[in-house]
């Protein structure tokens, strides 16, 4: 990655993926026959034919440009390269809230070399706002135009805002952490899927902490928040790019005292 050459083709490539990705999925939004499979032996974890067909797009371009390179997909799994750099892909994530008519649902898009992901895009087709952060930028784009991305100030967690996806969080454990985090907090959201990243980078709130990730629902966010100053850990303060337990917070001071909290809880 050192040459400006394969950096330029690196995010020239991801915006192509991005580009296919919306193309592909914004018909089925909100559309009228969009039905969904469960993917889950117990409970519930749709795919939609939009999830699948954004995924075959991203495939398509990343085989014709970046052909060296290794492909880890939420819904096709892994096509190993020869590169050293591996393209993370999540076509749709927040398929529970894209099946609901929500727009907090995203394209996540990560590149990773062998020490997690260096650069990642947040795509929200609907709404048309793209985030970027990695190899040199902190940025977005949407309906008011270009904005840097910074995230928020120290700030302790009794001014503080706090979000995560699910209210269960993950495991009894896990959701009394959340919970004695909430306690304290001056705001409490939830559902807003890898939107809450985005709103996270653009200095919104100061916090996003969940459980249960896969690698592919990170990545990106990893990238963009840190872009952006931001700080992404596990509930151990270790590496977060293979998934698990995240803690995402906009400054030190919001991720010391959170994670003072989410570190005692029991690693299973």
């Amino acid at each position: 990655m050192a040459e400006q050459t394969d950096v330029q083709s690196v995010i020239d490539t991801a915006h192509a993926l991005a580009d296919a990705a919306r193309a592909v999925i914004l018909p089925y939004f909100r559309s009228p026959g969009l039905t969904a499979d469960n993917k889950a032996a117990a409970g519930f974890d749709p795919v939609t034919a939009a999830d699948r067909a954004a995924e075959q797009a991203m495939r398509a371009v990343l085989a014709e440009r970046r052909p060296a390179d290794t492909v880890v997909g939420e819904e096709f799994g892994t096509t190993t390269g020869s590169s050293g750099l591996s393209w993370v892909l999540d076509p749709i994530d927040g398929t529970r809230g894209f099946m609901s008519g929500t727009p907090t649902w995203g394209v996540l898009i990560a590149v990773s070399d062998d020490t997690g992901p260096i650069y990642g895009l947040i795509d929200q087709p609907y709404i048309g706002e793209r985030f970027e952060g990695g190899l040199g930028r902190a940025c977005m784009t949407g309906p008011r135009g270009p904005v840097d991305l910074v995230a928020r100030s120290d700030r302790s967690l009794a001014e503080s805002i706090l979000f995560t996806t699910f209210p269960e969080v993950g495991n009894p454990n896990e959701m009394k952490g959340f919970q004695d985090v909430a306690a304290q907090v001056k705001l409490t959201r939830y559902g807003m899927d890898c939107y809450a990243y985005a709103l996270l980078a653009t200095g919104q709130i100061d916090l996003v902490i969940e459980a249960g990730l896969s690698n592919y629902d990170i990545q990106a966010p990893i990238a963009v928040i840190e872009a952006a100053g931001g700080i992404v850990t596990d509930w151990q303060g270790g590496p977060a790019y293979q998934g698990g337990r995240v803690i995402a917070a906009a400054s030190r001071q919001q991720h010391k005292e959170a994670l003072a909290i989410l570190s005692r809880v029991p690693v299973e």
